[in-house]
């Protein structure tokens, strides 16, 4: 029923309800979600929700009632895969999210993919055409996702950006430990320059301070380059960072002059 099923149960699995599972070779088979699912940090296994209707035609979707435009997805083919799913999910588990990737659900930021890192499993129903039937939304799903205000032809791409996200933050995804921290929005501001060999290329060459070999000055010119970016391209997500006391007066001395959210402040 699957055409990409990996084995084990011990790192943290990813189901993904789709009619094109055909779309996730190709993004799952490389790089890092590659090496995380051979090392057992994640297993990623893919259901065909057509394999779930019951008619001969395998039939998924149906014109709305009251008219209008486009199909919508039939409810019976959706619960009965999420049902197959959770068939061995164990009265003593936990139950994992059941999350229909849709335009109407919550913005997915880097702090959902936080909290979702936390869950051993994870269920991603990917909608197509007009949506699905309400009836999946009120008594089938448990958190809707929205990966941003845009139309897309459906959930997949959307799956693959949760699925990439949030393994990213598992432990050993990453070859260095401290790279999810270090990414851009993982602190709540955008990273800042970085830099490699050459040392200088056409006449341009690297900071200083970055050659300098001074650890606390690199962090400390990292730290103000990232508060620089982040105020000249996106100057919203400084009312909800957490800054220090030293970065609230280089911000200051940039000409920021707030506001700062009081609840997150680091005297």
């Amino acid at each position: 029923m699957s055409r990409l099923c990996d084995k084990g149960r011990g790192g943290m699995r990813f189901d993904i309800l789709t009619l094109f599972p055909g779309m996730f070779e190709g993004p799952f088979g490389d790089s890092i979600i590659k090496r995380a699912r051979e090392a057992g940090i994640i297993s990623i296994h893919i259901h065909n929700i057509r394999d779930f209707a019951t008619d001969k035609h395998h039939i998924t979707d149906d014109y709305p009632y009251g008219g209008g435009g486009g199909m919508v997805m039939k409810p019976e083919p959706i619960f009965a895969c999420v049902e197959h799913v959770l068939a061995d999910v164990l009265p003593e588990e936990e139950a994992p999210p059941i999350i229909l990737l849709t335009p109407q659900g919550r913005l997915f930021t880097q702090q959902v993919a936080m909290e979702l890192a936390q869950r051993r499993r994870l269920v991603l129903i990917c909608g197509r055409y007009e949506g699905v039937d309400e009836r999946v939304r009120e008594h089938l799903v448990t958190d809707e996702i929205s990966i941003g205000d845009y139309v897309l032809s459906g959930g997949e791409i959307p799956a693959m950006v949760v699925v990439d996200a949030v393994t990213r933050l598992l432990p050993g995804a990453l070859g260095y430990a401290m790279a999810p921290l270090e990414d851009s929005h993982a602190m709540g501001l955008l990273e800042g320059p970085q830099y490699t060999r050459p040392a200088e290329f056409r006449g341009w060459r690297v900071p200083d301070v970055l050659l300098s070999g001074n650890h606390a000055e690199v962090a400390r010119w990292r730290r103000q380059q990232s508060l620089r970016r982040t105020l000249e391209r996106r100057p919203d997500l400084l009312a909800s960072a957490t800054l220090t006391q030293e970065d609230r007066e280089f911000l200051a001395s940039l000409g920021y002059r707030g506001p700062f959210s009081d609840d997150k402040r680091e005297e």
